[in-house]
């Protein structure tokens, strides 16, 4: 049972993620061409690039170091609101740490992604329920703190992360969007599942197979 991360594992759990972005891209498309420009998938692929720029070579061994690099990179990745969110989640991620942390363990890094998410919602008015990417990030870290809390170990506590933002991003089938382009289609939206939430919870999909060296599966199909 892994109760600690370094970076090193940090830059495994991101090309999970990456992973996990690139096998269904034309999936976060499609869902996006019913409500939306239909490029999301695109604008997550140049995410997910920025995202493993820094994780390729020479990783800093600091996390603040870490995830502040990769949060500005995702700033500059010309995604739309998706990938400015996810750059203020990383950023977010990086305040609650020092200088020179180097190793988290899982209350460490629950706490973090609490501060991600409020950085989102410092960004955004859109909650769980509005049918946006919300309704993913929300339950996962929420789903993360709890097993942290319960002293479960790092890889159980991202296999909860990613079964809650899983069924966070499915639930937005039923719902009708309040944000973005697709709030003026209103009903229309319903019986879709919503592109952004899809891309969280393959991201959390990713942190935890990559976490065990098994970045090109799914634990959570």
């Amino acid at each position: 049972m892994t109760d600690r991360i370094t970076t090193k594992e940090l830059s495994r759990m991101i090309a999970g993620a990456a992973t996990r972005i690139r096998t269904e891209h034309a999936l976060l498309s499609e869902l996006d061409s019913h409500c939306g420009d239909g490029d999301h998938g695109a604008a997550m692929l140049r995410t997910v690039e920025k995202l493993e720029k820094i994780f390729a070579d020479n990783i800093p061994l600091e996390f603040k170091s870490c995830l502040e690099q990769a949060g500005w990179n995702v700033m500059e990745a010309d995604g739309g609101a998706s990938t400015a969110l996810l750059g203020s989640f990383f950023l977010g991620m990086a305040e609650p740490l020092t200088d020179d942390t180097r190793i988290l363990n899982c209350g460490e890094l629950a706490a973090s992604f609490e501060a991600g998410l409020r950085a989102v919602q410092q960004q955004t008015k859109a909650k769980a329920g509005d049918k946006t990417m919300m309704d993913a990030l929300v339950p996962a870290i929420a789903a993360f703190a709890r097993e942290a809390q319960a002293g479960r170990g790092m890889e159980e506590a991202l296999a909860k992360a990613a079964e809650a933002a899983k069924a966070g991003a499915e639930s937005t089938r039923e719902m009708t969007a309040s944000f973005g382009r697709a709030r003026f289609l209103r009903e229309k939206t319903r019986g879709y599942q919503d592109p952004g939430a899809t891309s969280v919870a393959l991201i959390f999909d990713g942190f935890h197979c990559g976490l065990l060296g098994k970045e090109g599966e799914s634990e959570h199909a």
